[in-house]
Order: structure tokens, then sequence, then C-alpha cells
């Protein structure tokens, strides 16, 4: 077990102050409001440590690197003032409530991702309370929260966050998310955290003030990559461990989404991410606790989920985003940027049989070939989705799925999703068809920072841009932000009723095991190119699950061989649902398949 860093309470009104700083000669601890400078020692390893007595919850200090410059505490747990400012002791004696939550498995889970300053209007921890009926109503049992790690300014995604160890003061600090994941517990909700280990946001950025937190060995698209495996490097991994460790431990969070883990780079005999994941394990030794590691990465490599003993890292999931990218560009048409790589039925389906669509074939987009088999591994170790924060708000205009196409497909795209053998991640407001977009907001300080920003998202589009000239919208400006969150009026609109009824019933029969033998290794495609429809069967003995998604234009038919009668699980187009047809129990071979809808049927 590594040490730990920033202001650790050791009771009676004592702290003991760490922080790593290989190259500094002197290193101290000041007190705003006594200006008390307190010397640290320095051990072998770099770290520099110091014992304040008498100290009170809601001091602010800073650190003093060689008698010149003062910053925040690079594991600083409060930020009240902003990231240039000081850091503060905070009020960290929540006492949780659901003392009996243990966590549940990866296989359980029915995501809901969030972006907690956009959610709700008052966009703070405790908001999202008042919205868990909702969400139980719904079916979901996960919330994800976009990282909130303290950033510049009161509105970000997130991703440039800079104190790690600081959940965000404008959503309500340290006693705001205990509140908000203690409640959650108590309803039954796991929630899950979105961190960044690849790099960190620039401005309020300290650390190489500190020491060789980054290596120009390598280079991310955020500049010089962290330094998980030069000199020094053991340091710097165990500042990012003992922060996951943070989250899981002292604020239960039930695991962690680890963002674009295809940046983390490490050349090392043990990567970061499986020595995190053994960490992680001695963790849920010592709580009795379960907890869920779940990567993002484009490089389609099952090593990251695969067990130690096959030579892996030992996560729990990973998201797939060749699910995503298949199901969009065959309802949308889309095909410019990394969508020229999908558009086919064909790889519709093979994403359906088997998550990755890029399994070491050739990629047209990358000019090379991508990804490896998961057929080795179990269904439930991907996370997909239909609509996220990436897919939507790195569009142009930020535009859901409920702006790119018709009602009945928003509903086939959501029967694809419950109806596939993974794991279901929903992005908020998707469940009622939210309309308002979800865009890239900033508040950052810096002017010059503001305007490379504002280029670079330009720049961005210039070969993906979705088919839309113009129209940029503007990351710093308020209104980007306040036009981003959710519309929580939808009631009054019956197609948002519907749709919302729509998604709680099929989640419903998901969870009822309605749609279990999708998920058999056994199962079964078809597709046709030209009239877009796909048909997926499973049989067992006792029965036979049969499902016909038609994303053409036309109605498609279907007239089983079958003697027996065919009962009709599911229909979308039903009129219930919104829909232009009506659909009995039995199927009657003389109805067909609506153009953009879905049915279900066992046998």
């Amino acid at each position: 077990m590594g040490k730990k860093v920033g202001a650790e309470y050791l009771g009676e009104r004592k702290y003991r102050f760490r922080v790593w700083s290989p190259f500094a000669e002197k290193v101290q601890v000041i007190l705003k409001d006594s200006r008390k400078v307190v010397d640290m020692k320095k051990d072998e390893r770099g770290y520099w440590e110091a014992e304040v007595n008498n100290l009170s919850q809601g001091t602010f200090y800073k650190i003093r690197l060689d008698e010149e410059e003062e910053y925040p505490d690079p594991a600083s747990r409060s930020q009240p003032e902003g990231v240039h400012s000081w850091s503060e002791i905070p009020n960290s004696s929540y006492t949780f409530e659901a003392s009996g939550w243990k966590g549940r498995a990866i296989d359980e889970m029915v995501i809901y991702e969030l972006h907690v300053g956009t959610f709700t209007p008052q966009g703070t921890f405790t908001a999202i309370i008042n919205k868990l009926n909702h969400l139980a109503e719904l079916g979901v049992n996960t919330l994800e929260l976009m990282p909130v790690s303290q950033f510049p300014g009161d509105r970000n995604w997130g991703y440039d966050g800079v104190y790690p160890y600081a959940p965000q003061g404008s959503y309500g600090g340290e006693q705001g998310l205990k509140e908000l994941i203690d409640t959650c517990h108590q309803r039954g909700f796991s929630v899950l955290l979105d961190v960044v280990y690849n790099h960190l946001g620039p401005e309020g950025n300290y650390l190489s003030q500190f020491g060789p937190y980054f290596t120009d060995k390598y280079h991310t698209p955020w500049g010089s990559a962290l330094n998980f495996d030069d000199e020094y490097a053991d340091e710097v991994r165990n500042f990012f461990i003992q922060n996951a460790l943070m989250w899981l431990e002292e604020y239960r969070f039930d695991g962690l989404r680890l963002d674009a883990v295809h940046e983390i780079i490490d050349r090392g005999a043990k990567h970061f991410l499986k020595e995190l994941s053994q960490e992680v394990d001695a963790l849920e030794q010592k709580t009795g606790c379960r907890y869920m590691l779940i990567a993002e990465s484009d490089l389609n490599d099952t090593r990251l989920i695969r067990a130690y003993r096959n030579g892996g890292y030992g996560l729990e999931g990973q998201w797939v985003d060749d699910f995503h990218h298949s199901l969009h560009t065959i309802l949308t048409g889309e095909g410019a940027g990394y969508y020229k790589d999908f558009g086919k039925m064909e790889y519709l389906a093979k994403t359906f049989r088997q998550a990755f669509v890029y399994d070491g074939i050739y990629s047209t987009f990358r000019k090379r070939s991508v990804g490896n088999s998961p057929l080795c591994l179990p269904k439930t170790q991907f996370v997909v989705s239909i609509q996220n924060h990436d897919q939507v708000g790195n569009r142009l205009l930020g535009e859901r799925l409920s702006k790119l196409v018709s009602f009945e497909k928003q509903k086939l795209a959501v029967g694809m999703l419950f109806t596939a053998p993974y794991v279901p991640m929903l992005f908020m407001g998707e469940e009622f068809g939210e309309t308002r977009p979800f865009q890239y907001f900033v508040s950052h300080g810096d002017k010059d920072l503001v305007k490379a920003v504002q280029e670079g998202r330009k720049k961005e589009f210039e070969y993906f841009h979705h088919g839309k000239e113009g129209g940029h919208t503007d990351p710093q400006a308020e209104e980007t932000f306040k036009s981003s969150k959710i519309d929580w009026d939808y009631k009054k609109d019956t197609s948002k009723i519907t749709l919302f009824e729509f998604y709680r019933e099929l989640l419903r029969l998901r969870k009822e095991g309605a749609f279990r033998l999708f998920a058999s290794s056994q199962v079964k495609t078809e597709f046709n190119e030209e009239k877009k429809w796909l048909r997926i069967t499973s049989e067992e003995e006792g029965g036979s699950l049969f499902g016909l998604f038609n994303f053409g234009d036309e109605v498609t038919s279907w007239n089983p061989s079958e003697t027996s009668q065919v009962e009709i699980l599911f229909a979308s187009a039903d009129k219930k649902w919104g829909g232009p047809g009506t659909f009995e129990n039995l199927w009657n071979p003389d109805d067909g398949i609506p153009a953009g809808s879905f049915v279900i049927f066992k046998f």
C-alpha cells in the first residue's frame, strides 16, 4: 500500500500534510489565517510531511516550495475559492447511513450516465436526489457521474479537472457528494464515477511545479503524457491509485469509469491499470464491498478485462463504441469521420453477437487493423449505449438522437439496446426523448486558453461536421451551458410520456429475463443489406426467441415455418407505443413488421 497524500486527519485536531516534491530543497505548509509556516521533513522517496496540531475543519492552507512560490495542495480535498487559490481542510464528519450496502456486480447493472451541472436546474449533487424517484420508476439501478474533480470556473464537462481529490465546489463539495451516494445506496442505486487518469486540465494545473508528474517520452491529444513508466513514475502512479482508493473507500462509490485508457501510456512490466485493479481487489478484501472498474478504450483490446492468469489487467468491464457506431450509422445514414468504418447491416449483426466489429479486421478510417476477438469473454463485461456524452456532445451542434431520427426509429434503437446481451447504459434525458442539445462548455479564466479552446473546437469539425456548415457554438458562453440543461417538463408532451413508458416496459422485460436467450453463444443473426433488416434467433430446449428489426423504409414480412402458434412478446409499432399498428398476442403473418420498428417473438 502506497503513501496517502494531502491533508489527513489523525484525530484530536491533528492533521498530517504530505506532498511529493523530489527536487525541492525546502517545503513548507502555509496556514492562511495565522500565516503560520510549518517546515516539512523529506524522506528518501521525495515525500515531504509535517504534523500540525490544533487545526479545525475549514482551515485554508498552501504549500510553499523552496521559500518562493506558494501553490494549492496537489491532493487538495477542497478548493472553495477556485483552482488558483487556497486549499481547504474540508468537513469530513459525514456519517453514512447505508452501512450495509456492499455493491452489485456489473452484470446486474443498468447504467444511467449524467452530468451533474446540467441534469437538474440547480446543478448540484443534492438536487440529483430529487430525481431518484424518476430513475427508480424508469428501472435503472446505477448512476454514472461524469467527472466531478475541481475544474476552473463553475461549468465544465469535468475532463479539465486539475484537483483529482477535490469534488467540485459549485456542485456541493464533499458533503453534497457523500449525501448523494449515501442516499442512492439507501434507495438501492449503485453509483459510479468517471475519473480521468490520462491527463489534467491546463488551467490551475500546478503538478509540474512539484515534480515530474509528466513525461516528454510520450504525447497525448492534451500534451505531454502523465509519467507512468519513466524515472520517478512510482510516486506518480501512487498519486492516482490513492485517488481511486479514496473515491471507493471514503466516498463509497461502487466503481470507476476510467476515461480513455488508451492514452494512459505505460510500457513497464506491470501496467498501471493492472496495478490499480490489484489495489482495488485488496480494498475489496479490506471492506467486504464489491467495486467495478470499467474502461473506455478505442483499441478493442480484451486485455483490459481478461483475468490476470490470462495476461489481462483484470478490469470488470469496458465500453463498446462499435455497438453505438454500427447502430447510429444505420439509423442516420451518417458516414463522416470514424463513422465511415460502419454503416453495414453486417456490422450491426456482428456487434449484437460479439460486441466488437473490429476484432482484428482492417479499418478504412484508421488505415490499419484494429482489435482482437472478444468471443472468449462474458458478454456482460461490455457496456453499450445508443447515446452518451461523447457521441452527443462531440457533435457540431450537440444534437441528441431525438433530433436526428423519427420517433419510430428512436424506439427501434432502444429495442436494440435492451435486447442486446450487454450492460446497457442510458444518457440523461434519452428516456423521454430530450430534444435540448448537450454541447461542450467551459468557464476558463485565462483569455488565451479560452481562445485556444474556441479555435480548437472549430478545427475538430473540419473533417467531421455531420453535413452542416457553420453554426459553431461558443464553449465559453454561459448560454451554451444553459441550453444543455435537461428540460424536466417532459410530461406536457404525450410522445415523451409514451417513450418513457416504452423504456420502462422494455427494462421490466429485460430484468425478468425475457431476452435472456439472446445472450446465448448459439444466437444466430441474418441480415439484408438492401432492405435493411436484421433477424436474431436463439433456441433452447423448451422454447425459442426471435427478433426482427426493420431499419428499412418498407414493411418487412415474416412467415414462420413452425406450425405452432407464435406469441408476440413486444412490438414497437403498436398503437399503445405511439406506433401505426395493432398487434395482438399471436402473430399474424399478414401484418408484417412496419418500417423503423421491431417485433420480438417467442415460440
